[in-house]
């Protein structure tokens, strides 16, 4: 190969992929989220979707725990439901959903490791938006609506939206997780 041809190798894949990144930028496909200039960290989700890729393209799984970290750096290790009790002492927890902090969902009889999210948005007293991964098996979910159907109005049980305007039953929250470390 020629050193022109060798160049022109070498700049083709960036050149591709940032081709790609704009027409995916651009597209109309995906759920409509506002981020607010104090959002969600797009470089950590980008990095988080990029570990995804790299395991769905070797036929691995993808689990919520390792993408909710990823995104959020919240650097908490083990199953979901062990989250908000290891998170004690190490991380400030809340029942206020905040952009960038991991929800964590109480373990169930139908989810008994439990489940962690990471908000993206937040769009009113009782809707935020979340990213994770293995709510729909095997898949990563952006912008997904959660709705806070608490009797006190604390988040501590919600209702995911699967489907478009569809809302499944009612699942525990443990809080709220914020990716900054206690002093």
């Amino acid at each position: 190969m020629s050193v022109t041809g060798a160049r022109k190798a070498r700049l083709g894949l960036p050149l591709l992929c940032a081709i790609l990144l704009t027409t995916a930028a651009c597209s109309t496909k995906g759920p409509d989220i506002a981020y607010s200039s104090g959002g969600i960290d797009l470089d950590r989700r980008a990095m988080a979707l990029r570990e995804v890729d790299i395991l769905q393209s070797k036929g691995q799984r993808v689990w919520c725990v390792p993408f909710a970290r990823n995104a959020s750096g919240i650097q908490i290790r083990g199953n979901a439901e062990t989250w908000w009790g290891k998170a004690q002492g190490l991380y400030d927890r809340g029942a206020k959903p905040v952009v960038g902090a991991v929800m964590a969902f109480a373990s169930t009889r139908g989810m008994p490791m439990g489940h962690v999210a990471v908000v993206s948005d937040v769009v009113s007293e009782r809707e935020i938006r979340v990213d994770h991964a293995n709510w729909t098996r095997n898949e990563v979910s952006l912008g997904m609506s959660i709705k806070d159907v608490s009797a006190r109005n604390d988040w501590s049980a919600v209702r995911v939206e699967s489907n478009p305007g569809a809302y499944g039953q009612t699942y525990p929250i443990s809080g709220f997780i914020y990716p900054s470390r206690m002093n």
